[in-house]
């Protein structure tokens, strides 16, 4: 068993000017940090669900607290800042750590980042999704990295060995190398959420629901 973290307390700045926090926009009817949130919490290798928010996302946290769902606040400006806090509040070795912003992830994923994480040879597993698959969903990654002549895209979804991170010692990387759709949309701007509420709503409309 294993604790989950959602980092949930960006500016968002990418999404543009608009009244919504990034991980309260609606797809389907459902925030996207209440899809990442059951994805996780659905898996029966996570057993606690934390949530790291801010002054940036005030509306979020009202939310996760009205869904009851646990949240720590942190700065929101500074993503290592707000891992130490959030990690210093968990107990477990290590620690599955996601974006608030992957409205496709599903508990397959979670449980598949598990099952490859070897707690007795690795300090951190890393999602990593192909260029290829990535710009199948028509996103043009920002970065990407090279692995035995292959490009790939970090998803967001990784392990990390909290007590070494909480030390300020540099993780040594291990890839899950995926071909997995649902770990290759993050939604970024108002052009990838509009693409994934397409993108669901076909579905919805043609099996009438979503896929689990």
């Amino acid at each position: 068993m294993m604790e989950a973290l959602v980092n949930a307390g960006g500016k968002g700045t990418r999404m543009g000017s608009c009244d919504i926090e990034k991980p309260m926009h609606l797809i389907n009817g459902i925030p996207v940090i209440k899809r990442v949130v059951d994805a996780l919490s659905l898996s029966d290798n996570i057993d606690r669900v934390l949530v790291s928010v801010s002054d940036n996302t005030k509306a979020t946290e009202r939310y996760l607290k009205n869904e009851g769902i646990e949240t720590i606040t942190t700065s929101g400006n500074d993503f290592v800042d707000d891992i130490h806090k959030a990690f210093e509040v968990m107990s477990g070795r290590f620690v599955m750590t996601a974006p608030a912003d992957m409205p496709l992830i599903r508990k397959q994923a979670v449980d598949m980042l598990h099952d490859f994480f070897d707690p007795g040879t690795m300090e951190s597993a890393i999602a990593v999704v192909s260029e290829d698959v990535v710009r199948s969903a028509g996103i043009s990654p920002s970065y990407s990295i090279d692995i035995n002549g292959r490009k790939w895209v970090l998803s967001g979804l990784c392990i990390m060995d909290r007590i070494k991170t909480l030390d300020d010692v540099f993780l040594k990387e291990s890839y899950m190398q995926t071909e997995m759709f649902e770990l290759a949309v993050n939604i970024n701007t108002q052009n990838e959420l509009e693409m994934v509420r397409k993108m669901v709503g076909r579905q919805t409309r043609s099996t009438g629901a979503e896929t689990p």
